[in-house]
């Protein structure tokens, strides 16, 4: 392999030491960009997850147009109940629906796990573009939902802010939803590490509804499987674990070995730095909505965040995605801020 131009994110995972704090933004590539909108207009979204050469200049766009210090996959993470057989739609301004959830044992027999090579070609062929593209300039996040953020859209059926369907599935049919959750690590697992062999030099899993559950259903229902997928993982490729909402945990999803952990911005970086422990990367946590403070404001409020994480072992991203009325200017000034700062 050859050698990465920029690696500032690479050894800021590995916890070596770096000359200033890398950056990316979750939710870069995409909705706040113009050139993004163009091809949204033309193309539906599936159609721009699933042809390689839209889905290679669509990661592309925001290391050209905003200097991010990494690339990461133009994808998306119900791309894998797809493959393992359920309908998914992206209904714009609506969000996903998939019209035969899963409530029963029958429903189950219908989901399988697939060959990801024959069902989630398109992915590594567009991680193939992807790392030509680049040429080394920065390196390429790859990425896969938890299994429990997916089974709840598997459930539900569509995107919710407190998926009670999925959580009364789980607390009512502990066996099947085990069952399946089990379905959906084993999926991820052959995924993500198709993912590394394509090319994808970190790999990310995003457990966006993570904090939805108690600590102790997110230990069962969550972290078990989590768990499986960074032991399976990390040893080929540095994995970042993102569980919003979820920093009660830091410290057991710490301990599986992961090389990085996202948080949000609900929990102050000492805070998480002590939940922690010293031997993990942390990653965030500027609240996106600030991207729509006045510049000069985001610049002071980017600098009071890297104070507060303190040298090394620190990556500055957003607490979640970026918005879709983000300014490019405001995403640029935030991304300038981080590269501008030296710790004294």
């Amino acid at each position: 392999m050859s050698q990465l131009k920029n690696d500032l994110i690479i050894r800021a995972l590995k916890g070596e030491p770096t000359e200033r704090t890398p950056v990316w933004m979750m939710r870069q590539a995409g909705r706040y960009l113009p050139e993004y909108m163009v091809l949204r207009r033309k193309y539906g979204f599936f159609e721009r997850c699933q042809t390689p050469e839209l889905a290679c200049e669509i990661t592309l766009q925001p290391v050209d147009i905003i200097g991010v210090d990494a690339a990461i996959l133009f994808s998306d993470i119900l791309v894998v109940p797809q493959a393992m057989g359920l309908e998914v739609q992206l209904v714009e301004s609506v969000g996903p629906i998939l019209p035969d959830p899963i409530k029963n044992t029958n429903d189950l027999n219908r989901v399988r796990v697939p060959n990801v090579d024959e069902t989630l070609g398109y992915v590594f062929d567009a991680i193939k573009l992807i790392k030509q593209g680049l040429n080394n300039r920065v390196p390429l996040i790859g990425f896969a939902g938890a299994p429990w953020t997916l089974l709840c859209y598997m459930v539900q059926g569509k995107g919710s802010k407190t998926f009670d369907a999925a959580k009364i599935f789980c607390y009512t049919e502990p066996a099947l939803a085990h069952q399946l959750l089990q379905m959906i690590t084993d999926t991820t697992i052959e995924y993500l590490k198709a993912q590394a062999k394509a090319g994808a030099d970190v790999v990310q899993i995003f457990d966006s509804w993570g904090g939805l559950l108690s600590p102790k259903d997110f230990e069962e229902f969550s972290l078990k499987y989590i768990r499986q997928i960074v032991a399976a993982t990390k040893d080929i490729v540095p994995t970042i674990v993102f569980a919003k909402g979820a920093w009660h945990s830091l410290d057991a999803m710490a301990a599986t070995g992961a090389h990085g952990l996202g948080i949000d911005w609900c929990i102050t970086p000492k805070l998480a730095r002590q939940f922690a422990g010293n031997n993990v990367t942390l990653q965030g946590n500027f609240d996106p909505a600030k991207l729509l403070a006045p510049i000069p404001q985001i610049k002071s409020e980017v600098n009071e965040m890297l104070t507060a994480f303190g040298p090394g072992r620190h990556i500055a991203n957003l607490g979640h995605g970026i918005l879709p009325n983000v300014p490019v200017d405001h995403a640029k000034a935030f991304v300038d801020a981080v590269k501008e700062f030296r710790h004294t």
